[in-house]
């Protein structure tokens, strides 16, 4: 029906309305710079629906009985995907050395520990949390779960398979590849089912309130680099909600690029021995106090 390389003409009142529902649907944010970028990655989209304009798929994401499952899909060409095995080690070392053994002292009585990477990607993140576990040896016959979620369906297939190639290992060193990898012909690796089997991968919209909430308790939240594709409000409502599902205590890791800053206030930052990370205060009256202590810096 259409011509191979026929562009489809996204106009200003269409960017807007558009950019607008894709914000209130994920937090996923186009400024105007950005423009070229939803006009060009959207297109495959109108022609897979048969669609010529940008208007009628706007209605079509208002309105039509699929639009939950159109919604899903444009997450999958919006979203960007750049990660790899043992990304920014400094804050992995002060997870290894420093959280991980603060986790077995606190959790010593329920033998039981949960991480959550919010914005997975492929799986090199979480694999990464489970390889560091187990190289740990402070958990041998816990209850150990890694949550991995991306809002991207095409990106969790490639986490489920766990099966990479040399552009996921530029960071990693050889050992862990011995150990923890099963070569194949084609000259892949295959992460080996001991550290799969502490991780559960699936889908999940940071906007989704109801979902976020029946996540239960995390004891660490990882989240790195995703947050810097939301406006500000956007990143406000999605760190409250990883505040409410850590305990007191908890541990909240975003990336080496990212900050709290004009975020929230609700978060103390922890210098650790290799890096800066949030934590939640241990208690409402530690974290009023620190608040309090904000306040009075800023008169």
């Amino acid at each position: 029906m259409f011509e191979k390389h026929e562009a489809f003409a996204l106009s200003d009142d269409a960017f807007r309305l558009l950019r607008d529902l894709i914000r209130d649907y994920s937090g996923i944010y186009f400024d105007d710079s950005a423009r070229y970028l939803l006009e060009k990655r959207l297109t495959a989209r109108l022609r897979t629906n048969n669609i010529n304009n940008y208007r009628d798929y706007y209605r079509y994401l208002l309105y039509d009985r699929n639009r939950e499952d159109e919604l899903a899909a444009i997450m999958d060409v919006l979203t960007v995907n750049e990660t790899y095995f043992f990304r920014e080690k400094n804050q992995l070392l002060s997870f290894s050395d420093e959280i991980l053994p603060e986790l077995r002292q606190k959790n010593k009585n329920s033998r039981k520990i949960r991480i959550w990477s919010a914005g997975c990607s492929t799986g090199e993140e979480p694999y990464t949390i489970g390889m560091l576990i187990l190289e740990s040896n402070l958990f041998n016959g816990w209850d150990i779960e890694i949550l991995g979620s991306d809002i991207n369906r095409r990106v969790l297939q490639t986490a489920r398979r766990g099966i990479y190639r040399q552009n996921s290992f530029r960071s990693i060193e050889r050992y862990y590849i011995n150990k923890y990898f099963e070569p194949l012909p084609d000259g892949s690796f295959k992460i080996l089912d001991r550290v799969k089997r502490l991780l559960n991968f699936g889908y999940l919209n940071l906007f989704d309130a109801v979902k976020m909430s029946s996540l239960g308790s995390m004891d660490v939240v990882f989240c790195r680099n995703a947050l810097i594709y939301f406006d500000m409000p956007s990143k406000k409502k999605v760190v409250e909600e990883f505040y409410n599902v850590l305990p007191d205590g908890g541990y909240l890791l975003l990336g080496h690029a990212e900050s709290l800053i004009n975020m929230s206030t609700a978060f103390a930052l922890k210098h650790l021995k290799h890096d800066l990370v949030y934590q939640k205060p241990e208690s409402s009256s530690q974290k009023s106090s620190l608040q309090r202590m904000i306040s009075c810096r800023k008169r």
